[in-house]
């Protein structure tokens, strides 16, 4: 946030400058050029030699601010260069039959939730999801039809490789009490780790990790299988999406060489980035 608005001032600060050169150079300009067409008199002759050395002035302070002016526009593209966008390739992993640790790891976080939206609908739940911004952690309110206002939240976290820990929970359980709820579900595509586990069943939160997670999708119908999977691989499922923005990301590369990444296409006004391997949220 600092950084950007520092990047604001210099940017005004540049456009002043170009400003003011262009000032300059009209005036210079226009000292020069028009008492030629003033007349041949003693008296204009005099007014156009007085003015002849302050328009050369006003012309060469112009250009001079100018050139200032690029060169220290230059300086600041080279020391903070907008990502170059390249062209999307498609991941190469063909969308499972079956429901394995494989289909998590394949997918990106927001298919995840979406995922686990639907297994919550198909449990009975009726189910309003907060899919990006500021989501005060929660992605899935769960309705009742009995109920007035949520009965219970969800949070998702895919993550692969890092397991959740008490500090995410103690998050979780600061939403569910200031919105007085006694339930709420942590599902994640990784592990717990054993602190996390305890204060989840010290407090009341189902923490469902991805073995939680397969086992109870297992105990669908088949149908109702094949109705997530089709959740789960639905579009661009292996693209992320920008978790501010909620619009999806887009492979980039840095200009000064390195691993390629996924940024947000609204950069510079949205600084969203991704690694291309893992892809946490």
């Amino acid at each position: 946030m600092v950084k950007q608005r520092s990047n604001k001032r210099k940017t005004r600060a540049l456009n002043t400058m170009r400003e003011k050169a262009f000032a300059l150079c009209a005036i210079g300009l226009a000292l020069l050029i028009v008492p030629l067409f003033m007349g041949s008199s003693p008296m204009l002759k005099t007014f156009a030699n007085g003015v002849r050395l302050p328009g050369w002035a006003a012309l060469v302070l112009g250009a001079a601010l100018l050139g200032v002016h690029y060169l220290a526009k230059a300086k600041a593209t080279k020391s903070n260069p907008e990502p170059q966008e390249m062209a999307v390739t498609p991941n190469a992993h063909q969308p499972e039959t079956t429901w394995t640790a494989a289909v998590f790891a394949a997918i990106e976080w927001r298919r995840f939730e979406a995922v686990c939206e639907s297994l919550f609908g198909q449990a009975g739940f009726e189910t309003k999801s907060q899919s990006h911004g500021a989501d005060g952690g929660v992605d899935i309110w769960l309705h009742s039809r009995n109920a007035k206002g949520p009965v219970a939240v969800v949070q998702c976290k895919h993550w692969q490789g890092k397991a959740v820990g008490v500090k995410e929970l103690r998050e979780f359980y600061g939403v569910m009490a200031s919105h007085q709820l006694k339930r709420g579900t942590y599902a994640t595509t990784s592990t717990y780790t054993t602190d996390a586990a305890q204060f989840a069943k010290d407090n009341g939160i189902n923490a469902m990790d991805g073995k939680a997670l397969l086992a109870l999708i297992a105990k669908r119908t088949p149908e109702q299988q094949q109705a997530l999977l089709a959740v789960a691989f639905k579009g661009e499922y292996w693209r992320p999406t920008c978790a501010s923005c909620g619009i999806k990301l887009v492979e980039r590369a840095p200009a000064k060489g390195g691993a390629n990444f996924w940024g947000c296409s609204n950069y510079p006004r949205c600084a969203s980035r991704l690694p291309m391997v893992a892809s946490l949220r």
